[in-house]
């Protein structure tokens, strides 16, 4: 029996897309205002016979018991209802002494599951070494495992989640004002966009105060009015509308055959020969259409080309220069 081949074409207009503007909260944000990676090792206790088969959480628990008075062989901690963790999480711009954010536990050993245990209180650290938050609280593995027709889907054991189970113990400093200016960050750096969001800017309070110093970077002044009062400042420039722009990109996943483009991705005059059809592109038309992506693949499907003839086709024109924008291979 031959192979089921699923073929995905998803095309995006892009000249539609480009008349839709958006807030610059949306693609952007401030330097300064930004999350921050926190992690440690902890123990989880409480598993029934899943945890670790050796001895390797033995010294961080025979440490722990030492603390609290407990004092125990180290021959007697070889227990298989504990494993140890390495505890994941991000932190926030602004969050502050009290708040709780959500963690990962992952298993660091040979732990079969970790299905009803409970973190001990494990403190979290930032790059600095420093202890930002701590985490403790039942670990939850999140659903079931489902059946899929006559296969079983089985959740994956060893990570496992604490929502809300840290607890923020120290502020991460976030400023950011430097001087009497802001800088803009662009999620996605585009020489283009920058430019625009500039232009926005200076044409909503109708004064020089932005510059696009690079493709991600806009420096904005703060006016004098606003100096005792940044955070309103910063809400008016979020909300701005701009019209973000993108290049003419062609996304392929060769294993799934699914090809994602822009309705209007240009193709120069070619003729290629492939199998038993023939393409021609001239004078910028295929046949009575434009010379597009889209219309190539349509006629191309129409040929009876299989979605690997379309994907290596594709890969060859790029190549040799005939597509007019960038080809990215998943």
């Amino acid at each position: 029996m031959k192979k089921l081949l699923f073929f995905v074409l998803i095309i995006l207009t892009f000249s539609s897309l480009f008349s839709i503007t958006t807030r610059i909260k949306d693609i952007a944000f401030f330097r300064g205002a930004r999350d921050n990676q926190l992690f440690g090792i902890g123990l989880v206790v409480g598993l029934n016979g899943t945890g670790d088969s050796g001895n390797v959480n033995s010294p961080l628990l025979l440490e722990m018991m030492k603390k609290f008075g407990v004092q125990v062989p180290k021959e007697d901690l070889k227990s298989k209802n504990t494993a140890l963790v390495m505890v994941l999480a991000d932190i926030p711009p602004f969050a502050k002494e009290g708040m709780r954010i959500d963690c990962v536990v992952a298993s660091i050993a040979d732990a079969k599951s970790l299905a009803g245990g409970y973190l001990i209180q494990t403190p979290l650290y930032g790059a600095d070494g420093k202890v930002y938050a701590v985490a403790q609280g039942s670990v939850s593995l999140g659903g079931e495992d489902v059946r899929l027709s006559a296969s079983l889907q089985k959740r994956y054991k060893v990570v496992g989640y604490l929502p809300e189970g840290a607890i923020v113990e120290r502020d991460i400093p976030s400023d950011m004002l430097e001087g009497d200016s802001v800088t803009i960050l662009l999620r996605t750096p585009d020489i283009t966009t920058a430019a625009r969001v500039a232009k926005a800017i200076n044409d909503k309070f109708e004064m020089d105060l932005a510059k696009a110093v690079d493709p991600s970077a806009i420096k904005l002044t703060v006016p004098s009015a606003f100096q005792d009062d940044l955070i309103t400042f910063l809400s008016l420039i979020e909300e701005i509308e701009v019209q973000p722009d993108l290049p003419t990109k062609i996304v392929v996943n060769e294993r799934t055959g699914t090809v994602l483009f822009g309705g209007d991705v240009r193709l120069s005059d070619f003729v290629i020969s492939y199998g038993n059809f023939t393409i021609s592109v001239s004078s910028g038309k295929i046949g009575d259409k434009d010379a597009t992506v889209a219309n190539l693949v349509n006629a191309l499907k129409a040929a009876g080309a299989t979605p690997q003839d379309i994907i290596a086709i594709l890969q060859v024109l790029h190549k040799s220069g005939y597509i007019l924008g960038e080809l990215i291979i998943m």
